[in-house]
């Protein structure tokens, strides 16, 4: 098991013997236990890894060890506390709030799924904590984000069992 260790005072991830420079929330960091929907802080704690999307029309997937699967232009991410879907993946059209995972901006061409608030996820505690592409100095709304060329050279480094620890 590899941890992939954020700090975010530092705004930097530590993997594989490099750190990378990283974006976290716009509101900064947050013991898990006080995240909340919509507050743009990202979660303290260790986060399992659980799958990768990747826009194929964008990007082409390198050999992968963590199970993986191709961005759909309907995907999208229950973000609605009310929905019985709750942070999980949705199609579109979806009858509560839920983010669309096919976007313009290039944030979500490649996205690794982390397992926080999703077994059995209790409403509100935060939804779609993701690694994903950053955008310059845009921080993220509580995901992790990093360089698109840094993100694709960890991917193949992934594996199951990773976890991504949030400081």
């Amino acid at each position: 098991m590899t941890v992939l260790t954020v700090d975010g005072a530092a705004a930097t991830l530590a993997a594989f013997g490099t750190e990378y420079r990283c974006r976290i929330g716009r509101t900064g960091t947050i013991p898990a236990a006080d995240k909340r929907e919509g507050d743009g802080r990202t979660p303290i704690g260790r986060w399992p890894i659980r799958a990768i999307l990747i826009r194929a029309d964008r990007v082409a997937a390198p050999a992968l060890r963590v199970p993986w699967r191709r961005i759909r232009p309907d995907d999208g991410w229950s973000d609605e506390p009310m929905d019985p879907a709750y942070n999980r993946p949705i199609r579109h059209p979806h009858p509560y709030s839920a983010e669309r995972l096919w976007r313009e901006d290039a944030l979500y061409d490649v996205i690794v799924i982390l397992g926080h608030n999703d077994s059995l996820p209790v409403a509100g505690l935060g939804s779609a904590i993701f690694l994903h592409c950053s955008n310059a100095e845009q921080p993220t709304e509580g995901c992790i984000a990093l360089p698109r060329a840094s993100l694709l050279a960890l991917l193949p480094r992934l594996a199951p069992g990773d976890v991504v620890e949030i400081g």
